[in-house]
C-alpha cells in the first residue's frame, strides 16, 4: 500500500530542522517561549501564505480544522490567536531571514543558466512600495496620510530566485541601500533610473562591477567617441561618454556607453549607460529588457501572497509576515524549478493551496497535476473466524 502524509507536510520537509533548530538557538528565540515552538509558529505564517488566510482567526481556525493531520507537521495541537499573536510580535524576525537564506541555498542547486551566452552573474535591483493604513501602523509614516513600508530586492537571473532582500521605511530611498551592497567582480547589475548615482556608478566601476541602466534625460555628458552601428536595425548611436559632474569633482576618470535604441513596440527611443565596453548594443539593450523579471517577481509576490494585508500591526510582526512570504515564495520557485510540468507560479500557488492537506506524493503530482493518484495495492480479505464448540 502506498502511504504517503499531506502535500504540506512533504512541502515542510524540505526543510532541515536541524538547521532551522540551530537557528532558533543562534536567535534565541525561544527564550520566552511557553509551549508554543518556533517551528509552530513557523508553520501557522507558511499556512496563511500558502492557504491565503486573511486573519488569525482564519489561521488558528484553518489549522485547528485539520486537527488529525497536525501531527505530521510537527504540532501538538493548533495555536491560540492570542499565541501567535504574542509570538509574531515579541519573537526576533531575523530567524525568518536565517531560514530564508537556508532554503536559497537549496534552491541554486536546482536552477538553471540566465539564458545569454556570457557567464558573468547577471543580477536585477529595486524596490516595491507596501502601502499601509497610517492610524494602525503609526511607526511607518511615509506622507501625512499614508503609511508604507519598501522592500528591497535583488532578484538572481539564474533561476529567477531573490539573492538578497531588506525591509525599509517608505521614505528610504533606493540609492541609499544600494550603496551597502558589495557584488563579486565580473557581476552585471541591472537597474532603473531611481538608482542614479555618479558617485555609485564610479564605485561599482572600480570594483569591476558591471552595471546597465536608463540614462536620465538632463544628463550633462561629454561624448569622447562615436562608434559604428548597424545600418538597418534597432541601434541608433554607440557612444563612449564623460560625465561633467563627476570630472568637475574631480574624482576618477569615468567613461560609459551611451546607447541609443529604438523600441518598436512603446514607439520611442530608449538610451542606455553602461560601463561595458565589449558586449554588442543590442545585448546591452536585451539585459536590460530582463530587468523586467523582478517587476514580475514583485507582482507575484503581491497575487499569490498575504503580502498586502497584514496579521500583525508591530514591526517585528510585519518583518515575520514579509519573510515568510518570500520564504513561501521561494518554496513555490523550487517546486517549479522541480517540477516536468510547466507550471506558472500563479496556477501552482492556486491549485496547492487546493491540495494542502490531501495525501498525495508531492513530487508525483507537481510532475502530473491532472492524472488521478495511484491505486491503492489490494487489500485481502481477512479469513473469517468460526468458534467451534
Amino acid at each position: 500500500m502506498i502511504r504517503v502524509s499531506s502535500i504540506f507536510s512533504q512541502m515542510l520537509q524540505l526543510f532541515s530542522r536541524h538547521e532551522f533548530e540551530q537557528a532558533v538557538a543562534e536567535h534565541r528565540a525561544e527564550r520566552h517561549a511557553r509551549g508554543f515552538s518556533c517551528w509552530g509558529q513557523f508553520v501557522a505564517m507558511l499556512f496563511c501564505h500558502l492557504g491565503r488566510a486573511q486573519s488569525l482567526r482564519e489561521i488558528c481556525g484553518g489549522l485547528a480544522a485539520s486537527e488529525g493531520k497536525l501531527r505530521h507537521l510537527g504540532l501538538p495541537d493548533a495555536p491560540k490567536r492570542s499565541t501567535l499573536a504574542y509570538a509574531n510580535e515579541h519573537r526576533p524576525w531575523q530567524l525568518y531571514r536565517a531560514v530564508f537564506y537556508q532554503l536559497l541555498g537549496r534552491c541554486r542547486e536546482a536552477a538553471g543558466p540566465h539564458g545569454f551566452r556570457f557567464k558573468n552573474k547577471l543580477l536585477s535591483l529595486d524596490a516595491t512600495l507596501i502601502e499601509l493604513c497610517a492610524s494602525v501602523f503609526d511607526w511607518a509614516q511615509y506622507r501625512r496620510t499614508k503609511g508604507a513600508v519598501k522592500l528591497h530586492l535583488l532578484l538572481d537571473h539564474q533561476g529567477l530566485l531573490p539573492s538578497f532582500a531588506v525591509v525599509t521605511e517608505g521614505r528610504v530611498h533606493e540609492s541609499r541601500v544600494a550603496r551597502t551592497l558589495r557584488f563579486d567582480p565580473g557581476t552585471i547589475v541591472v537597474f532603473d533610473r531611481g538608482y542614479t548615482d555618479y558617485a555609485w556608478f564610479s564605485a561599482l566601476d572600480a570594483d569591476g562591477v558591471y552595471f546597465v541602466t536608463r540614462m536620465k534625460d538632463n544628463a550633462d555628458y561629454g561624448v569622447v567617441e562615436r562608434r559604428p552601428v548597424p545600418e538597418r536595425g534597432p541601434v541608433q548611436r554607440d557612444e563612449i561618454i564623460f560625465l561633467y559632474k563627476l570630472a568637475r569633482s574631480g574624482e576618477r576618470d569615468l567613461f560609459l556607453r551611451r546607447i541609443e535604441v529604438w523600441d518598436e513596440t512603446q514607439q520611442r527611443t530608449l538610451v542606455f549607460l553602461t560601463n561595458h565596453r565589449h558586449f554588442a548594443a543590442s545585448t546591452i539593450a536585451a539585459i536590460y529588457r530582463q530587468r523586467w523579471q523582478i517587476e514580475l517577481f514583485f507582482k507575484a509576490l503581491k497575487q499569490n501572497l498575504r503580502i498586502k494585508t497584514f496579521v500583525g500591526t508591530s514591526a517585528n510582526a510585519l518583518q515575520i509576515q514579509v519573510w515568510t512570504a518570500l520564504i513561501a515564495l521561494l518554496l513555490l520557485k523550487y517546486l517549479q524549478l522541480r517540477a516536468r510540468f510547466g507550471w506558472s507560479l500563479s496556477n501552482l500557488a492556486a491549485l496547492l493551496r487546493q491540495q494542502l492537506f490531501v495525501y498525495r506524493d508531492l513530487f508525483s503530482w507537481i510532475d502530473q497535476p491532472f492524472q488521478p493518484p495511484p491505486q491503492l495495492d489490494h487489500i485481502p480479505q481477512q479469513i473469517p473466524l468460526s468458534w467451534i464448540s
